[in-house]
């Protein structure tokens, strides 16, 4: 067995929004060319990053047991979204984000803020910006957890996640027989229906990265 790691266009360009390049498409396109063209054989996913729609081909039939769907917020100077004093700048590069700190204070200034989890972090600690929000799953799965501690947890009541956050999900191609039978074995049956049931919303309303839903 051979893990490839492919760099896609969604994690090389960091200066500008993926609303403003291309949406979520961004995170998937390398890979699917990928495994169209038998280079890979699955494809592993952050279900939040992956556009409704998949290429002729290729099937999404395994998602791993979830994470918790919450978002963090995380600051050096202060406790919770509700100590933020007007003016304040928060790094975010989502949309879903930005609409819902708007909504609570229309003062705060939320600038693009992207790179992985460390980078995102540093920026922080060098007073880049006030604060950001990072999802839970990621520093979970990163074993990052002792940020989360002196941060706030947000609830759903304060902000809502992105639809299938916290999910990971393994893409194959839709005629290769004994990946889906391996993949089959993978699947958590509650994850899926509830990641299922949450794209289908995000496809009604036509979801593509560049509009703020949650859900």
């Amino acid at each position: 067995m051979e893990i490839c790691k492919i760099m896609t266009k969604g994690d090389s360009i960091l200066n500008q929004a993926l609303s403003e390049i291309g949406g979520k498409g961004l995170f998937t396109k390398e890979l699917d060319v990928a495994l169209l063209d038998k280079s890979v054989d699955i494809c592993v996913h952050s279900m939040k990053d992956v556009p409704t729609w998949l290429p002729d081909g290729t099937i999404l039939p395994c998602n791993l047991i979830r994470e918790e769907t919450n978002d963090v917020f995380i600051s050096k100077k202060y406790k919770t979204i509700k100590d933020l004093p007007n003016g304040s700048v928060i790094g975010s590069a989502s949309l879903r984000r930005q609409a819902q700190l708007l909504a609570m204070n229309p003062t705060l200034q939320v600038v693009n803020f992207r790179g992985n989890v460390q980078t995102r972090l540093k920026k922080i600690e060098n007073g880049v910006v006030d604060a950001t929000l990072l999802a839970l799953a990621g520093l979970k799965r990163l074993g990052m957890t002792d940020v989360v501690s002196t941060s706030q947890t947000i609830t759903w009541d304060e902000m809502l996640p992105a639809v299938a956050q916290g999910a990971i999900g393994i893409q194959c191609r839709s005629d290769d027989a004994q990946a889906l039978k391996y993949l089959a074995a993978l699947n958590h049956a509650p994850t899926k229906a509830a990641v299922d049931c949450e794209r289908a919303f995000l496809a009604e309303l036509d979801g593509n990265g560049r509009t703020p839903i949650a859900g």
